[in-house]
C-alpha cells in the first residue's frame, strides 16, 4: 500500500511558513485517523495537524524546525496497522517476564551501583514497565529490612571516630542566562505593537467606574443566569455591551485609516484580548449589537477556550473594529494599552478595588475600577475620546442603560 504524505496545511494567503513546535507522536508510532500529530506555530495562530489515515508514522522533520506550507514532514504507512492486526492471532502468550528491556536512566544506574541491585530484577512502575529511581530505592529498603540485627556490623564507638565527615558538595548553581528563539507569533506581536506606536498619534485618557451596580446585578441573578445559559455572568459582557452603546454615540471611535481615506464602520465586531501560553491573541465577537448579555458570555467563553487550546483560526481573529483588554485579572491597577492596528482605539479594564469616594456629600467606600482609553489622535479628538469613555462609565454604573439603549 502506498505511503501517505503528511504535509503542512494551508492556513491562509498571508501565511507561508511556520515552526513545527511539537510532535505529539514519536517516530514509528501507530496512529489513528484524525489523531493530533504535531503543533504548528505561525506568526498569526497556533494550530494542530492531524492524521488523514491510520497507520505507522515515520517522522521526516525534527521539532523546532521551520517548515513551509505544503512541505512533507512525515509519512504514514496505512498497511502497518493491517499487518499488526493479522499477526496478533498467531502470536503465542509469553511465559517469561514480559517486561521490555529499556536502557536504565542515570539515576537508576547510580542506585544500582550503590546497592548492588540489578534493575532487571526489580518490577518497574514507570511508563511501559520502565524501572524508576523510586522502584530501586524501594527495593533497597526491602533488602535492608530482611537483614537480621545479628548480621549487622557492630556500631563503631563515636569517640574512636577521629576523621571528620566530608563536607557536603555545594548545590549546582543555575545557569545565569537562557536563550531561546522568539516564536513566529511572538515576533508578529512585537512587530504590530511597535508599528502601532510608530504609525499612530496615540494618546490615552482615563476615568473610573463605580462597579457597585454591576456587582449587585451579578450577585442577584448569577445562579439563574448560569442555569439558563450554562456560563457564569462576568464583567466583560457588560463592558462589551457598554462599548457598543458608546460606539453608537461616538461613531468617530469606530473608524480606521486606509491610506488617505477615513473608513467608518457601521458594524460592531468587538475583539477581546486573551492571554495564552503562546502570547496575546484577540479573538473577535461578531455583531455584538445583536447579542444579549447571555449570548455575549457564551461567545466569550467559546473563543477564550479555543485560544487557550490553540484552536483559534484566522477567521476568529480578523475584522474587529474595537478591542477590550483586561489587565485587572492579573492585578493591574492602571496602564496605557496599545492600539490594535488598524483599529483606532482600545479600552483597558483594571483591577476592582474598594476606595473612598464622595456620594451625596458623604465619603463612602465603593468598588472602583480605573478605565483607560488609548486612541489615535489622527481620527479621534480629545472631546470625542472623553465622551466615549464617559458613555462607557455611565453604562457600567447604571446597567439599565444597556437594556434601554440610552
Amino acid at each position: 500500500m502506498a505511503l501517505l504524505d503528511v504535509k503542512i496545511p494551508a492556513l491562509g494567503e498571508s501565511i507561508n511558513s511556520g515552526i513545527l513546535a511539537k510532535w505529539h507522536v514519536q517516530d514509528g508510532d501507530v496512529v489513528k485517523k484524525d489523531q493530533a500529530l504535531f503543533e504548528l506555530e505561525t506568526d498569526k495562530i497556533t494550530t494542530e495537524g492531524t492524521a488523514e489515515a491510520a497507520g505507522r508514522i515515520t517522522l521526516k522533520v525534527a521539532a523546532g524546525a521551520e517548515v513551509k506550507i505544503g512541505e512533507i514532514v512525515a509519512q504514514i504507512d496505512p498497511g502497518a496497522t493491517a499487518g499488526a492486526a493479522a499477526a496478533a492471532p498467531n502470536s503465542k502468550p509469553e511465559t517469561r517476564n514480559p517486561k521490555p528491556a529499556f536502557e536504565s536512566s542515570p539515576a537508576v544506574r547510580r542506585v544500582a551501583a550503590e546497592t548492588g541491585i540489578d534493575p532487571a530484577t526489580v518490577a518497574g512502575t514507570g511508563k511501559a514497565g520502565r524501572v524508576t529511581k523510586g522502584d530501586m530505592l524501594a527495593a533497597a529498603e526491602g533488602l535492608n529490612a530482611t537483614v537480621s540485627p545479628a548480621d549487622q556490623p557492630p556500631t563503631p564507638d563515636p569517640v574512636l571516630l577521629s576523621t571528620p565527615p566530608a563536607p557536603a558538595a555545594p548545590a549546582p548553581r543555575p545557569e545565569r542566562q537562557t536563550r531561546r528563539k522568539m516564536t513566529p507569533l511572538r515576533q508578529r506581536i512585537a512587530q504590530r505593537l511597535i508599528a502601532a506606536q510608530h504609525e499612530a498619534a496615540m494618546l490615552t485618557t482615563f476615568n473610573e467606574a463605580d462597579m457597585s451596580a454591576v456587582i449587585a446585578l451579578r450577585t442577584k441573578y448569577q445562579e439563574e443566569f448560569t442555569k439558563r445559559h450554562g456560563v457564569k455572568l462576568g464583567f466583560m459582557a457588560f463592558f462589551v455591551k457598554a462599548v457598543v452603546c458608546a460606539l453608537k454615540e461616538v461613531p468617530a471611535v469606530n473608524t480606521q485609516i486606509d491610506g488617505d481615506v477615513i473608513v467608518e464602520n457601521h458594524f460592531f465586531d468587538i475583539g477581546v484580548a486573551v492571554s495564552t501560553e503562546k502570547g496575546l491573541m484577540v479573538p473577535v465577537i461578531r455583531d455584538c449589537d445583536l447579542l444579549s448579555l447571555g449570548e455575549v458570555e457564551i461567545a466569550l467563553a467559546g473563543t477564550a477556550k479555543k485560544a487557550r487550546e490553540g484552536k483559534i483560526t484566522l477567521s476568529d481573529l480578523d475584522g474587529g473594529v474595537f478591542t477590550i483588554t483586561n489587565g485587572g485579572v492579573f492585578g493591574s491597577l492602571l496602564s496605557t494599552p496599545i492600539i490594535n492596528s488598524p483599529q483606532c482605539a482600545i479600552l483597558g479594564m483594571h483591577a476592582i478595588q474598594d476606595r473612598p469616594v464622595v456620594r451625596d456629600g458623604q465619603i463612602v467606600i465603593r468598588p472602583m475600577m480605573y478605565l483607560a482609553l488609548s486612541y489615535d489622535h489622527r481620527l479621534v479628538d480629545g472631546r470625542e475620546a472623553v465622551t466615549f469613555l464617559v458613555k462607557v462609565k455611565q453604562a457600567i454604573e447604571d446597567p439599565t442603560r444597556l437594556m434601554l439603549s440610552v
